[in-house]
């Protein structure tokens, strides 16, 4: 009987979750990451640079559940982003095999640029955070050009926070 009795008792096990994850605040855009071996140094725990990769994928992934591939606003809007400026403050390591979380949250919006807050973090513990600032450029050119209106519009209206930035004389 106790083995029917533990039987019972268990939980079945858990529907695997999506690989695209939302921070509880609509604001905050959440992309969950393995740490491989091959992201570590000879100290065993992420190599610097790494959390630079981790903060860029999650960039992407953000403007891919907003409906964007970037490969579609250089080809269908002539419009790149690069990183024009990044400071980055590293707290904690994160160590191989840990399960940790790249952020982005829209801090203000220009006509041609966008200032982010990322964080990496495991679980509830922040490891690094950074502030980014993307520049809209031409990708023939690398100028600098307006955001796409369809891109700016979606930012705007879906993160609610974003505020437009003024112009500075």
């Amino acid at each position: 009987m106790m083995n029917d009795e533990l039987k019972t008792r268990r939980k079945p096990p858990a529907r695997p979750s999506s690989p695209i994850t939302h921070h509880p605040s609509p604001v905050v855009f959440t992309w969950p990451i393995r740490v491989y071996y091959e992201d570590t140094d000879s100290g065993g725990v992420v190599y610097y640079a790494n959390y630079l990769k981790f903060l860029e994928r999650a960039r992407t992934e953000w403007l891919r559940a907003l409906g964007f591939e970037l490969d579609g606003l250089a080809r269908n809007h002539g419009a790149i982003f690069i990183v024009r400026s990044l400071a980055i403050e590293y707290l904690r390591p994160a160590a191989f095999n840990d399960e940790i979380a790249a952020t982005v949250e829209l801090g203000e919006l220009g006509g041609g640029q966008i200032f982010l807050t990322q964080r990496i973090t495991r679980r509830s513990e922040e490891l690094a955070t950074a502030h980014v600032r993307l520049a809209c450029v031409n990708p023939a050119t690398f100028r600098p050009v307006r955001i796409p209106r369809n891109l700016s519009s979606v930012l705007a209206r879906q993160v609610p926070k974003a505020r437009p930035r003024e112009k500075r004389e």
